[in-house]
């Protein structure tokens, strides 16, 4: 039986979601993100922030959290040319992928997470990929995480599970599991605390948190909000 997880945490309203899942089911849940030169490093301040509120206003949690990790990863930012890793506009490549796509981005997260794993002792994988609400990322598809624990699992010798609570939700039933799984207070510490905006901007302030709105990822935040919100829900 698992009892214990890492979460691949940078602190958005998906990752924060998987993590209160996690703290739901695990007896010890420790969390990683990664520095790798991203636009919006912002988050990694802002997931700081989000730990400490979950600590603060879950205190069947508190217990269960164990240690953060932060990884240096500027060498994916060196060899990526990509929206989130360069000052450009978002727009779509002749691929068919937006030029948000940073190539092997998660399967580079993932391995990692995986060896802090291996060497913390840790059964579970947490990841907020998706399938349902994305930009057609091949590393967020449900085969791509299906060959990645099959690829970790025999390449470490030890059987790991990588867990995909949001594969099959769109962000509007995102928000509502948040609400399922920690209440009105949970939805607030995402809208206030947690940072999803591409450009970093923690100025602008909305109905589903802070933002530029006109990026992909708040046009995005703000969608699911509005029909989470709209169903009364929220």
């Amino acid at each position: 039986m698992h009892r214990t997880a890492l979460v691949l945490f940078s602190g958005g309203q998906d990752s924060t979601t998987c993590l209160a899942q996690a703290l739901t089911r695990y007896e010890r849940v420790e969390t990683v993100a990664f520095d790798y030169g991203q636009r919006h490093h912002v988050e990694l301040q802002a997931r700081l922030k989000v730990l400490e509120a979950l600590r603060q206003q879950f205190p069947a949690w508190a217990p269960r959290m164990g240690e953060d990790h932060l990884l240096d990863l500027a060498v994916l930012g060196q060899v990526s040319e990509t929206s989130l890793t360069r000052d450009m506009a978002f727009k779509m490549e002749s691929s068919g992928l937006p030029n948000t796509f940073v190539p092997g981005r998660n399967l580079l997260f993932l391995t990692l997470a995986a060896a802090l794993a291996y060497r913390r002792g840790l059964d579970v994988l947490v990841t907020g990929v998706c399938e349902t609400d994305y930009s057609g990322y091949p590393d967020c598809r449900d085969d791509t995480m299906k060959a990645m624990q099959l690829a970790l699992s025999l390449g470490m010798d030890k059987r790991l599970l990588i867990e995909t609570p949001l594969m099959w939700l769109d962000k509007a039933q995102t928000w509502a599991l948040a609400e399922s799984l920690g209440g009105a207070p949970l939805v607030d510490v995402i809208v206030e605390h947690s940072h999803s905006c591409y450009l970093g901007d923690r100025e602008h302030r909305h109905a589903w948190g802070w933002g530029c709105g006109s990026c992909p990822a708040c046009e995005l935040r703000a969608r699911g909000w509005e029909r989470y919100s709209g169903s009364g829900k929220a």
